[in-house]
């Protein structure tokens, strides 16, 4: 099968499988940073395939969404395998789908050019106009509140921290939202991210001005 048709056909389960998503991880997100990623590749002359399969894939296996990691990481290897992808380039994806997850801020893993992509596009799909939706979308189907001014804001969190402590959603604004900024990659998502960056601060502007009317 060649790499075109894999591409469509994994794009095709991914479709069917994050459809009814309710959190913000759902197809549309996958198909935005797919496209993003796709243009943050031809700007920094990436591996076009490795990209876009790790776009299409990349939150098939995050524990946010899956309950068994290791089930759902096994599933996406027999995707591979079976779809036809070599198994370096499967080895390739797969650190990549493994690696790019912000976790509270840390980053342990040394990302390749086209995990840095991947990576990018994601985290640009969490800011501005668009990430603000997403934001409230997943803190309503965490059952979290809009904002609990009796909370803190979070730092130098754990991952068991970051995933399971309290929170709300203008919180997570600045637990990590507003830090993802400085932590693009890439020149090109560096730039895509000033604006959008600039919406979160004036609408958080806005938000405490009302709150406190």
């Amino acid at each position: 099968m060649n790499r075109e048709h894999i591409v469509s056909d994994t794009a095709e389960m991914v479709k069917e499988k994050m459809k009814s998503d309710g959190s913000g991880h759902d197809w549309y997100h996958i198909e935005r940073v797919w496209k993003t990623a796709l243009k943050l590749a031809e700007r920094e002359k990436a591996n076009r395939f490795i990209v876009e399969m790790a776009a299409l894939l990349h939150d098939l296996i995050d524990d946010k969404l899956v309950q068994d990691t290791d089930h759902a990481t096994s599933e996406v290897e027999y995707w591979l395998e079976g779809a036809g992808v070599a198994q370096k380039e499967s080895e390739r994806i797969m650190e990549i789908i493994q690696s790019i997850s912000f976790k509270g801020g840390s980053q342990s893993h040394h990302l390749t050019l086209e995990g840095q992509i991947v990576q990018d596009a994601d985290r640009l799909d969490a800011i501005g106009a668009i990430g603000i939706a997403r934001c409230f979308a997943y803190s309503g189907s965490k059952g979290q509140l809009l904002f609990d001014p009796t909370l803190s804001v979070r730092e130098d969190l754990s991952e068991k921290e970051y995933r399971e402590g309290k929170s709300s959603a203008i919180h997570h604004f600045y637990e990590k939202l507003l830090k993802l900024k400085d932590l693009m990659n890439t020149d090109a998502a560096k730039e895509m991210a000033e604006d959008r960056h600039r919406f979160m601060e004036d609408f958080l502007t806005h938000f405490f001005t009302e709150w406190s009317e």
